[in-house]
């Protein structure tokens, strides 16, 4: 790392023109790479769900209903005006452009399902064609062409692509506003912990290149694979953050550099040579983290993943290569324009005090901290896990609307059939005698197919040409729609029941129940792996780094900690609900199932951060004094305005994204903004000066191999020179 800083302070000018070069080409290649991310990636395309839907629509023409449109009459929806009206609704959607297929309360016999309580409104179903990006631009259209009045009929438009297409719009005025805000306030914050202009500028600077330049890395994997466009706002999110994190620390060291007499190009060397080393090890941690979603086959997790990696890349890029050359071109002038005086300081100001405070009672302190983190992890001891629906819109949305009258209207759920798939069973009476029997099931409110429909084991409705749809050369397929939320547990159990029983050929099942229990499954059987990724690497780059075994033990369980106490404070807030009415949110009564693997890697790796931080300055001391109070009291003093002012401004940008109107979003944002802060004040503060004053000299203990390794890989640097008492600059 030294002889690094050395050639960027020598090619200083060629490193920031190049940089400039490269940023403007990503600016411009990146550009568009909003029209190539996906808007799915939400299921696994192994799981018996997908190849099941594929075979729905490769044997039947049959895809699920992507448009879901609630008529209301002024009377009786049976009233023949009105019936009129319904089928010439049918009849001029199924005349639109990519619409597949459509169906109606008053084109499937009237079954009473279809029909709310009351008998005043009926549901119309529409199937689309395309890919999934297609359908879901042409569910926006067909929304905002049908909403409002029809031949006396007031219509709703919902169902997944009214959905989907929804979230999409306000996912997107979410992003500019979320940095509208973030983008000036964060400046304002920087100001104030830097004090100069100059300098609060330089983070910025950093975190425009791993934003751009990630964008440009998202549109060339798009070229190749499935990519979420949620990961757009994760780039910005964790680019931002990151940048300032790295910034602060870079800026810090070097302007604590200068203020110890060395000159520009010695300080910028001795800068890279400390503060580098610690970006890049740290960087290293996070990537590891977010790399962890690569294993799970769901597109939506390893878009974050790949958004992710390169995003920490990127950031580490621009602080350890392009920020120090620009801190070359700068020099003293890093201090310009500035807008408040800094305090001196003897190194023993705030943060000092606090570590030696925690240190004379470490026991009592620790078992507070502890016992505090273990209370606001309990509710997750009782976490349920689902899949997002129209209630993660606002409440004034017209497709939440549409899915709010489903629910309190309706006695089933038609929009989210269990799709049932026999391929090879033909003959009327054996797929009567499957009907018959799936209806019985508790939590089915009636099977439909080819031999009619079916409620607890009797036939209402018998065969008609409505029913020909379930039937073509390769078999059948039968519709159970469930009497219970597609997203319960008891749907759940619903799928295992089918899928265990004894039919005359075997079943596969589709649908959004069925793929929430193929989600959970590939999830769950692939969570062993991320973890042990996530906890090996990490264990093994910090014993690198500071050939220690209790170190990056204690690192992992502390961070661990920390993070059951956000989950467990998101389970109380977004599942139970409680603060739903301040925050503006509709619970559903249980967490999207692939938030906490978003948050739990995103956030650990954010841990991890400022572990190596505060860990490199500790590490750094006890090398120079052997004086293992002194070297934990001297590190947090050093790091702990830095970490606590990045936290701070992390929280800023997550809170920006909190904002949004849509529930997972603001789940996600106020869930970081607590991991970062709880991180930051209770961990870093209080549980790390315990834990190391307690372990002593055990801190740094290796078993003898171990430390023959270390000698030999380990990553250390010559220490160098303990800076003199200077002013308290950040």
């Amino acid at each position: 790392m030294g002889r690094l800083g050395s050639f960027l302070v020598r090619r200083r000018r060629l490193v920031l023109v190049l940089a400039v070069v490269g940023l403007i080409a990503a600016g411009v290649l990146g550009s568009g790479v909003a029209g190539r991310l996906s808007n799915g990636g939400f299921e696994n395309p192994e799981a018996e769900s997908f190849i099941a839907s594929q075979l729905l629509a490769d044997e039947f023409s049959v895809s699920p209903p992507d448009i879901l449109i609630v008529a209301s009459a002024p009377g009786s929806v049976d009233d023949p005006a009105v019936a009129s009206a319904g089928v010439a609704l049918g009849g001029a959607l199924a005349a639109e452009e990519g619409v597949a297929s459509v169906s109606s309360y008053w084109t499937l016999g009237s079954p009473p399902p279809l029909r709310s309580a009351d008998g005043t409104r009926a549901l119309v179903f529409a199937s689309l064609d395309g890919t999934q990006d297609e359908m879901l631009e042409r569910s926006a259209q067909i929304a905002e062409e049908y909403r409002g009045e029809f031949q006396g009929l007031q219509v709703a438009v919902g169902g997944e692509g009214a959905v989907f297409a929804e979230v999409n719009e306000v996912i997107e005025a979410d992003l500019v506003k979320a940095e509208s805000i973030a983008f000036p306030i964060t400046l304002i914050l920087l100001i104030v912990v830097f004090g100069s202009v100059v300098s609060a500028l330089l983070p910025l600077g950093v975190g425009v290149v791993a934003i751009v330049g990630t964008f440009l890395v998202l549109d060339l994997l798009a070229r190749v694979t499935e990519v979420s466009i949620f990961a757009l706002n994760l780039t910005t999110a964790l680019g931002l953050g990151l940048a300032i994190d790295y910034a602060l620390f870079v800026v810090s060291r070097f302007r604590e550099e200068l203020a110890a007499g060395h000159q520009t190009g010695e300080a910028v060397e001795r800068t890279v040579a400390s503060a580098g080393r610690t970006v890049l090890f740290s960087a290293g941690t996070v990537m590891v983290s977010l790399a962890a979603m690569l294993v799970f086959p769901l597109a939506f997790l390893r878009s974050f993943g790949y958004a992710g990696i390169a995003v920490v890349a990127l950031a580490a890029v621009g602080a350890i290569i392009v920020l120090p050359a620009l801190l070359a071109v700068l020099g003293p002038r890093v201090e310009k324009w500035r807008v408040r005086r800094l305090r001196p300081t003897t190194g023993e100001g705030t943060w000092h005090r606090v570590a030696m405070a925690v240190m004379k009672r470490p026991i009592p302190i620790a078992t507070i901290a502890i016992a505090l983190l273990v209370f606001l992890g309990l509710p997750f001891l009782q976490a349920e896990f689902g899949s997002a629906d129209d209630r993660i819109l606002p409440p004034d949305s017209v497709a939440r609307e549409v899915g709010d009258l489903l629910r309190t209207e309706f006695t089933g759920f038609d929009s989210a059939p269990i799709d049932v798939v026999a391929l090879g069973l033909s003959d009327t009476d054996s797929i009567g005698s499957l009907s018959a029997d799936l209806s019985t099931l508790e939590g089915v409110s009636r099977v439909d197919g080819l031999a009619g429909t079916y409620v607890d084991g009797a036939q209402v409705l018998p065969p008609g040409i409505a029913n020909l749809r379930f039937g073509s050369e390769a078999g059948t397929y039968l519709q159970a729609i469930p009497a219970v939320d597609p997203q319960s547990t008891a749907a759940e159990e619903l799928v295992r029941e089918i899928r265990s029983f004894d039919a005359p050929v075997e079943l596969a099942l589709t649908g959004p129940s069925a793929a929430l229990v193929d989600s959970k499954e590939a999830i769950t059987s692939r969570l062993p792996l991320a973890l042990g990724i996530i906890g090996g690497v990490t264990f093994v780059v910090l014993f690198l780094m500071f050939g220690s075994v209790l170190v990056p033990a204690k690192a992992v369980v502390l961070n661990l900690l920390s993070l059951s106490a956000t989950f467990g404070s998101m389970v109380w807030i977004f599942q139970q609900g409680n603060l739903s009415e301040f925050l503006g949110f509709t619970s559903m009564g249980h967490i999207d199932l692939t938030m906490p693997i978003l948050m739990f890697c995103i956030a650990f790796g954010l841990s991890m951060d400022y572990e190596v931080f505060l860990l490199s300055r500790i590490k750094e001391e006890y090398d120079h004094t052997g004086d293992n109070v002194r070297s934990v009291a001297t590190g947090l003093e050093r790091t702990g305005r830095v970490v606590t002012s990045a936290a701070l401004l992390i929280a800023v940008v997550m809170v920006a994204f909190a904002l949004s109107g849509v529930t997972l979003m603001k789940m996600f944002g106020i869930g970081m903004t607590l991991a970062v802060l709880v991180d930051a004040f209770v961990v870093r503060a209080t549980l790390v000066p315990a834990f190391m004053r307690l372990a002593g000299r055990a801190n740094w203990w290796a078993p003898r191999f171990l430390r023959r390794i270390h000698e030999r890989f380990g990553f250390s640097e010559t220490p160098v020179a303990r800076p003199v008492p200077v002013e308290e600059l950040v």
